[in-house]
């Protein structure tokens, strides 16, 4: 299994050059950030930044979306990236929640999102993709590499996930639900003909280490308030009588208005709705043993990479943890599986 670490990018923007430093440090392979560019700083050009003081870490957006940048800048900014640094990109990429709706915007459709999936994924490898009526291709980019994983709640996009995502970002660790969306995900690509075990699977939640329970679901809350904005648009379109899991969408029963200007903060008063079994099941919180025992469920399941949110009071300590201690068990329990 893989470690991401999922940041903000508040200023100063060195700080976020030294948590990713900090992951790389300790094992992680992946750095993630946010990527809506009102609310924090541009994550791209941070990228750069990390990519020169790293050597290994792997960089992307959890996640971007095809509304608020031409899809075709962004497959530049990929395949520059990559011929800087190497390939050390790669792109999450879902219908848009936070960067679109601070503007008043709404999500993209499945279909636009496909479509930029498709555009994305051939530029930034180098490669030519018929683009508005035109052929186009980057003529300076050779030998650019980028997966593109889709994040994904709702069965149509689930569906879209399996159908063309390299890989499949579900944002909640809730084993039943992530169970279920594997298997969906799954089987939507075996149903196009593709290979459903060439499919990554990226579990995403908060990780806390450490021992007061109170307090560590307090800071972690607003994921579950996070959540529940994608939870109630599925609501609106399904219904509560669907295939999603009860899990899923009984909980934002009690949702009220959300302000974006507060989203993915600790302390976020929009998610006080979100009760204390939400935020057990959907996040990784307490001792390095209860970190593990959740992982190794999720490895089980299908999970290849687990990326944790680090938008709380605990960041050092919890990667210190990670790396010391829960990274290395990990790998251990697969050697000793040999």
């Amino acid at each position: 299994m893989d470690f991401g670490a999922v940041l903000q990018t508040n200023p100063p923007s060195a700080r976020t050059v030294q948590l990713a430093k900090l992951a790389e440090a300790h094992g992680f392979s992946h750095v993630w950030t946010f990527d809506s560019h009102l609310l924090w700083q541009e994550p791209y050009v941070i990228y750069s930044r990390i990519l020169a003081e790293t050597s290994r870490i792997m960089v992307g957006p959890m996640v971007t979306n095809p509304g608020t940048r031409d899809w075709t800048v962004t497959a530049s900014t990929y395949a520059t990236l990559n011929e800087m640094y190497g390939n050390r990109t790669i792109c999450g990429i879902g219908r848009g929640d936070s960067a679109v709706r601070v503007i008043n915007g709404t999500p993209t459709t499945l279909k636009t999102l496909r479509e930029s999936v498709h555009v994305i994924r051939e530029l930034a490898n180098s490669r030519s993709v018929e683009y508005n009526g035109a052929t186009l291709q980057f003529p300076w980019s050779r030998g650019s590499t980028l997966d593109v994983w889709v994040a994904a709640y709702g069965p149509l996009a689930l569906k879209l996930a399996g159908e063309v995502g390299d890989g499949f970002i579900l944002q909640m660790a809730d084993l039943d639900v992530a169970e279920w969306m594997i298997t969906t995900v799954r089987e939507a690509a075996a149903n196009v003909g593709r290979d459903p075990s060439a499919v990554k699977f990226c579990v995403a939640a908060p990780m806390y280490i450490g021992d007061n329970w109170g307090h560590m679901r307090n800071q972690c809350r607003w994921f579950g308030g996070m959540v529940g904005n994608h939870v109630a648009d599925i609501v609106a379109k399904y219904g509560t009588e669907s295939q999603v899991p009860k899990a899923l969408t009984d909980y934002v029963a009690g949702r009220q208005d959300y302000d974006y200007n507060e989203h993915g903060r600790a302390g976020n008063v929009h998610a006080e709705f979100v009760p204390d079994e939400i935020v057990d099941r959907f996040c990784l919180l307490g001792p390095a043993k209860d970190h593990i025992e959740k992982l190794e469920a999720l490895r089980a399941i299908g999970v290849d990479q687990f990326a944790g949110y680090l938008q709380h009071d605990n960041k050092e300590e919890t990667l210190r943890v990670y790396g010391e201690t829960v990274i290395p068990a990990m790998a251990e329990q697969i050697v000793a599986k040999k």
